[in-house]
């Protein structure tokens, strides 16, 4: 231990308490000792590059190229989605490849090049391979979109996986996004970010990475193409992004680049091209549909870790009820276990948590519990017990349970990476259904163990099945929550396969959208924290992650009305729409925040159920081609630098425009608009975009604007589902989509097309149907004309 960890361990004996402070510095040293023992000594290493082109070996879709110190092996798709791995890497086994590998595309022929290197010409996408092992990917028209040096390996000499490094060029103009959860973005500026699921301890803020779930996944977006490339690796490692700059006509452009540098694993890359939509939907094909949340989990949710007791619970209820505020279900933290013991019930708080629960559903409110994954160590728990007889727990290189802290105190963790561990975990959950819990949380599962000092995890050492092929924690971690939301989704399908089940996870990885959604973690209350909210939820969605949201208020602090009314707002436009703090930190109940507050918070909430037909809409439309509730402005202009550059705003589906206020003391905004006109909703004034415009925003509302031609599922007075059509421009026309749901199950609704248009001065809705077209079946209302319409 050095200084600066004896520092450490004192700080949080006194911080935490002297037993559980303790426990971490002992947790600490433990972790230390075991990696020391268990890990392969880095000694000397030799570096080596693919050299020349030695055979080339054609194959549907691309073939193998033999260079003289490596093998690449390339592939496009029927999709157009282009593979390549180094050193005999293929596809699989991959955790975040949904089924099996996409089919070749037979028509895409391996041939030469010309400078002795070689190429595949597909439909949609052109593979360059030089001599030396540099790999472009181009538009069919010839233009490049990203340029793949030759990478680069550092092999033990003794054996053991290498580390590498894979330089790529990109267009002068693109714009980097994705990357998992980041809290400084969307667009991704200059700097090194790290691959490494990590719980920073703490609330955080914008500066703060690596967060709770991050992806070697970038979106790459350019005037010739959008593109995204997923680096096929769970390792630890690094991206260093830096932005190209344009030669202002000298025609001395300087190219972006990424440099990617891993500490071991596979070096074997997907990139998929096309529009931002394209470009998802390969994406979601490649890595799994969204899972489909059930319609109440697309309202609002109401938790706090503290709430303590049913009285607590019911009393919270009431407030909601007594004041006629929509609540669609209540959250249960830690608090409600017995002792943080995962699984179990403090019966002194929650005594008749399935009579509380039942009267909850009455009132069309479910109530979600918490799941952590560590397992307090201790015989007589009945979850250690079950899973000891399982072989279920992680164990070190020499064969013994590997422990960690966390709540309950010394734990032990579940081997989600093998498939027998993920059944039994599955099967708990009926303890959890039979108390009347409808939904799940997912939490801790970097998974975070309490240390003094050094990483809060399990030792990198750590053995895994990682699915029958053995290996260690370095390359289990990342996948450590996504096979943890895998075990709770499959147990629930199992347990109770008439309803679709609702999990959210704090970490995970590629693929993680098929198990369910994700939320922010633990963001910081202040002004940086409710920016740093909207990034992740943009972020998320551009990796495939579709359903996601904030703790509003952020997690640790008291915010003031102001901050807590402009969040609320905000999070009423957002997939996952929960408020939630720490039971150190203020209240997060409407009420609490003064009469005024509680108004504009009522609006907020009626105006998230009128709306809750167009979310359910937007749930189905992510499930089926990818594309996320929330958009950056640019989904359908990427070419529009002005849009690009916008990290404001965004896009609610195809029809709605929504410029939240992230700043204090503002009564007004600029929003940066697409092409096209747009309809204030709160005014029903008209826009021309694109451009930029300055709009009201009082502290009542935030602005949300509606595309020309809109077609918007809501819910009516009565509380059926109706169209509200924002009038096209005279002479042009438009439409929506709507998916009429039931709100849970599995059966598949068909897709309503409606269109819109003008004929002798009259504004018609109309149905796309089997014959043809047919006046719309569902009642319509019309907004932004200068008459009402009858």
């Amino acid at each position: 231990m050095d200084g600066r960890d004896l520092v450490r361990s004192m700080k949080v004996v006194g911080s935490v308490g002297a037993a559980q402070g303790l426990r971490t510095v002992r947790a600490a040293w433990r972790r230390r000792r075991v990696d020391a023992a268990g890990l392969p000594r880095r000694g000397a290493e030799r570096a080596r590059v693919p050299g020349p082109v030695q055979e080339v070996r054609p194959s549907p879709g691309g073939g193998v190229i033999r260079f003289s110190r490596s093998e690449l092996r390339i592939t496009v798709a029927v999709s157009g989605a282009v593979f390549w791995g180094w050193d005999g890497s293929g596809p699989e086994p991959s955790y975040a490849l949904v089924d099996r590998c996409p089919e070749p595309d037979p028509r895409a022929v391996l041939e030469p090049d010309k400078d002795g290197g070689w190429r595949v010409v597909a439909e949609r996408v052109t593979v360059v391979i030089s001599r030396h092992g540099a790999v472009e990917v181009q538009t069919p028209g010839g233009v490049t979109l990203r340029r793949e040096l030759p990478p680069r390996w550092w092999e033990p000499v003794g054996g053991g996986s290498a580390r590498w490094m894979q330089r790529s060029e990109v267009a002068a103009d693109a714009r980097f996004f994705g990357l998992g959860g980041r809290a400084s973005g969307p667009r991704l500026r200059d700097g090194t970010y790290r691959l490494w699921n990590t719980d920073p301890g703490r609330a955080f803020g914008p500066g703060d990475d690596p967060l709770y779930i991050t992806m070697p996944v970038q979106l790459v977006v350019a005037d010739a193409a959008t593109h995204l490339a997923f680096y096929d690796n769970s390792w630890d490692g690094t991206v260093t992004l830096r932005e190209g700059e344009e030669g202002a006509g000298s025609g001395h452009d300087r190219a972006g680049t990424s440099e990617l540098r891993m500490d071991g694993g596979p070096l074997r890359c997907w990139v998929t091209v096309g529009t931002p939509a394209r470009v998802l939907l390969i994406w979601a094909a490649l890595t799994g549909a969204a899972a489909l949340p059930p319609a109440w989990a697309l309202g609002h949710q109401h938790a706090r870790w503290g709430f303590g007791s049913e009285q607590e619970v019911r009393r919270i209820v009431s407030g909601y009820q007594e004041r006629d505020l929509p609540l669609d279900a209540v959250h249960l933290d830690i608090d409600h276990y017995d002792e943080h013991q995962v699984f179990t019930v403090d019966q002194e708080g929650f005594p008749k948590l399935p009579q509380l629960a039942e009267d909850l559903r009455g009132d069309g409110i479910r109530l979600v519990s918490i799941v952590y994954p560590a397992v307090k160590a201790a015989p007589g728990n009945a979850v250690y017990d079950s899973g000891s007889a399982e072989d279920a727990f992680v164990r070190d290189a020499s064969g013994q349970l590997v422990r960690g802290v966390v709540w309950p105190g010394e734990a032990v963790f579940p081997d989600f990476t093998h498939a027998r561990v993920r059944q039994w975990w599955g099967g708990l959950y009926e303890e959890r259904l039979g108390l009347g819990f409808s939904g799940f949380w997912h939490d801790m599962n970097e998974p975070t163990s309490f240390a003094a000092f050094g990483e809060s995890t399990l030792p990198r050492s750590a053995r895994h099945s990682l699915e029958g092929r053995g290996g260690d924690h370095r390359e289990a971690h990342n996948v450590y929550g996504l096979c943890m939301a895998r075990a709770g989704y499959e147990g629930l399908l199992e347990l109770a396969p008439e309803e679709r089940p609702f999990v959210f996870s704090r970490s995970g990885w590629a693929g993680m959208q098929r198990y369910g959604g994700t939320w922010s973690g633990d963001v910081a209350t202040g002004w940086p924290g409710l920016r740093a909210s909207l990034s992740l939820v943009l972020g998320l969605g551009l990796c495939g992650v579709p359903y996601s949201g904030p703790d509003v208020g952020g997690f640790d602090g008291s915010p003031s009305p102001e901050l807590y009314l402009r969040w609320f707002q905000l999070a009423a436009y957002l997939p996952l729409f929960r408020t939630h703090a720490s039971m150190r930190a203020g209240r997060r109940e409407p009420w609490e925040f003064g009469p005024e507050a509680l108004e504009h918070a009522r609006v907020a909430l009626v105006e998230r159920r009128r709306l809750l037909p167009y979310f359910v809409t937007l749930a189905h439309l992510a499930r089926r081609t990818g594309a996320p509730y929330v958009r950056p402005l640019w989904w359908s202009a990427p070419e529009d630098r002005a849009l690009r550059d916008c990290e404001d705003a965004f896009l609610l589906g195809d029809c709605l425009l929504v410029a939240p206020v992230l700043d204090p003391g503002a009564d007004r905004r600029a929003v940066q608009l697409p092409r096209g006109r747009w309809y204030d909703t709160a005014t029903g004034r008209a826009y021309e975009g694109p451009g930029q415009v300055l709009v009201e925003a009082p502290v009542s509302r935030i602005p949300v604007l509606a595309r020309s031609g809109a077609v918007v599922p809501v819910r009516g007075d009565d509380g059926g589902l109706e169209l509200e059509v924002w009038a096209p421009a005279r002479g042009r026309t438009g439409g929506g989509l709507v998916v009429p749901d039931t709100g849970d199950g599995w059966e598949e609704p068909e897709i309503e097309r409606y269109v819109t248009r003008w004929e002798g001065g009259k504004l018609l809705v109309e149905l796309e149907h089997e014959d043809g077209v047919i006046t719309s079946p569902r009642p319509v209302r019309i907004r932004g004309l200068d008459e009402p319409q009858r």
